[in-house]
């Protein structure tokens, strides 16, 4: 049965956000296309109509999920114009985010495998990563862009970091530690 081209759309982007959500929470590796297509709701065969290969589909997972992220980022920070830094990091270091890769962070969840992707995809990434520094860049402030850029880079870092060892930790007091002291770190650099 053919679909119509808005319904072979709708499916894509329902088979994107299937797999960034599973990429997150499971890892590449962890899920397979027929699982992860079952998710979505479609049939394992309709895969190959919309993708050329798992790995195509992970970049585009991934890319999006991260453009969206920063964009949540953007709006977050412009309805708090009071303290647009210390609404974006309490969101990002909070407890729920940390019990929640499948909904959260890619760059966190992902991390030590994206490291090892091809170069194809660790390239589609990179302008993201700088627009999650520049972001925060922006927000720390420094006198000319090249303090501001690495103002962004150590926050960030932090927050990834901060992030996934709080994910580690089993003990919860610590791993709240962890969120709040980085938290606490970035806000006050300011």
């Amino acid at each position: 049965m053919r679909v119509s081209r808005e319904q072979a759309a709708e499916n894509r982007q329902r088979v994107v956000a299937t797999a960034a959500r599973l990429f997150r929470e499971r890892g590449f590796d962890g899920i397979g296309i027929a699982d992860l297509m079952r998710e979505a709701g479609l049939t394992h065969g309709g895969f190959y109509g919309q993708f050329g290969s798992k790995e195509e589909l992970m970049a585009e997972a991934v890319a999006t999920t991260l453009e969206q992220s920063l964009q949540r980022w953007h709006e977050r920070a412009a309805r708090h114009p009071e303290d647009p830094l210390g609404a974006v990091v309490q969101a990002y270091l909070r407890p729920a985010h940390r019990d929640g890769p499948g909904a959260g962070c890619g760059f966190a969840a992902l991390a030590s495998e994206l490291g090892r992707q091809p170069k194809s995809l660790r390239r589609r990434l990179t302008d993201t990563l700088r627009g999650f520094f520049d972001m925060l860049g922006d927000q720390i402030g420094g006198k000319t862009a090249t303090a501001r850029r690495k103002h962004g880079i150590h926050a960030y870092s932090a927050m990834v970091g901060a992030l996934v060892l709080s994910r580690i930790a089993e003990d919860e007091e610590l791993s709240r530690e962890i969120l709040a002291t980085v938290a606490e770190a970035i806000t006050t650099r300011q």
